[in-house]
């Protein structure tokens, strides 16, 4: 047994019996010794009996994490070794049409708090949570051994991190590399920043919406709203769409989404890229009177914890209303959210209302989802985040 553990009040242990990962502060009855932000404790019911080994975070609300269910594991370079390689095993049977994909998932992969993506020989990664930080050298180390070639860089400045007591950190963790990678994706040549893109420097987790929305384009106009780099606008063109709008507050993104689309051959003339605010335009083209056969909407996480969710839903449904007014009558809509804290029910009334208040009629005729390199435990559905609909709009 480890020297520090934690006693859980009485009848709080049915969480972690369904093994669910996570223990909030509320549940803990006493710390026993003196665990420090990320050490590793043992976890005991009101009656004395072993549960869980977690890892200890005493500024978040989440109190502990569970690395393991197995008394008798250890938390150790062998435990990395074995969640690291099993994990690249389970990819490499998933994906065969890329070769960029998330490889840890976080608790979803059994390591709580730690997102890594490959891109092409190039790791990034996240330590998001106060356990991942204090393996950090041993998960680096586990890397090594499992993918000796490819250098790691560190995107840990995400404000989680904060509620973990740690502060945000970004760089190379090994030898440095470059830091813009040419990726393959279904064919395409797509670009990534890892040091300054948008997450980890893509949305890998859009890879099959992308390549779904395709098949809804040929010979249409498409508007793709929130566009980043442009990559559902490049597999569209690729697909036949007539003409595409990339829209973006950022330049730096258009800016990339060019250099991709003259990396592929895509003629100029078959696209614009708008840098703008997408409420505002989307306002802007309704008072053009301005339609559109598809529209795309991926904007970002509304959402960050549960006292914005209200707003996120006035926000989503501001802009679905907008996007269903302006596509033409049997036009497709591709919506999306990653708020994890909006679930599929919810995201889908906010859409139906949006369709009320704009006074349209449509029909859902597709559900999407996050892609398969980010898989959702059964036993925590929090890893379940981000939802989609394509919706037709029959009047």
């Amino acid at each position: 047994m480890n020297q520090a553990y934690i006693t859980l009040e009485a009848g709080r242990e049915k969480s972690l019996l369904r093994k669910h990962p996570w223990i909030f502060s509320r549940a803990i009855k006493q710390v026993s010794g003196t665990p420090n932000l990320g050490d590793t404790v043992d976890v005991f019911s009101a009656k004395g009996v072993w549960l869980a080994r977690a890892a200890y975070s005493p500024k978040s609300q989440i109190r502990a994490r569970v690395w393991t269910f197995e008394q008798s594991e250890s938390i150790d370079l062998h435990f990395f070794q074995k969640k690291l390689s099993d994990a690249l095993q389970a990819r490499q049977s998933l994906i065969n049409n890329s070769s960029a994909f998330r490889l840890i998932a976080g608790e979803s992969d059994g390591l709580p708090g730690l997102t890594i993506d490959l891109y092409k020989d190039v790791l990034v990664a996240q330590f998001l949570a106060a356990g991942v930080e204090r393996h950090k050298q041993l998960i680096l180390q586990a890397l090594k051994t499992i993918l000796p070639n490819s250098p790691v860089y560190e995107r840990s400045d995400v404000e989680v991190r904060k509620k973990e007591g740690l502060k945000p950190t970004t760089g190379w963790l090994t030898e440095p590399a470059s830091s813009q990678i040419w990726i393959d994706e279904a064919g395409q040549k797509i670009l990534v920043d890892i040091e300054k893109g948008h997450k980890t420097g893509f949305y890998l987790d859009q890879r099959d919406n992308r390549l779904i929305a395709s098949s809804y384009v040929k010979g249409k106009s498409v508007l793709n709203c929130f566009s980043y780099t442009g990559t559902f606008g490049l597999h569209a063109l690729q697909a036949g769409a007539l003409h595409l709008t990339n829209l973006d507050v950022s330049q730096l993104a258009l800016d990339t989404a060019d250099l991709i689309y003259q990396k592929n051959a895509i003629d100029q003339q078959r696209y614009t890229n708008l840098n703008a605010d997408v409420f505002k335009q989307l306002r802007q083209y309704k008072e053009n009177q301005q339609q559109f056969d598809v529209i795309i909407l991926d904007p970002p996480k509304f959402a960050e914890n549960k006292g914005q969710v209200v707003k996120a839903c006035r926000g989503y449904k501001d802009i679905n209303m907008l996007a269903l007014q302006l596509l033409k009558p049997g036009g497709i809509l591709l919506t999306f959210s990653c708020s994890g804290l909006i679930d599929a029910e919810l995201f889908q009334k906010v859409v139906a209302d949006a369709a009320l208040d704009a006074k349209v009629e449509a029909q859902v005729i597709e559900k999407l989802t996050q892609a398969k390199d980010h898989p959702v435990q059964l036993h925590y559905p929090e890893g379940f985040y981000l939802k989609g609909l394509v919706v037709r709009k029959t009047r």
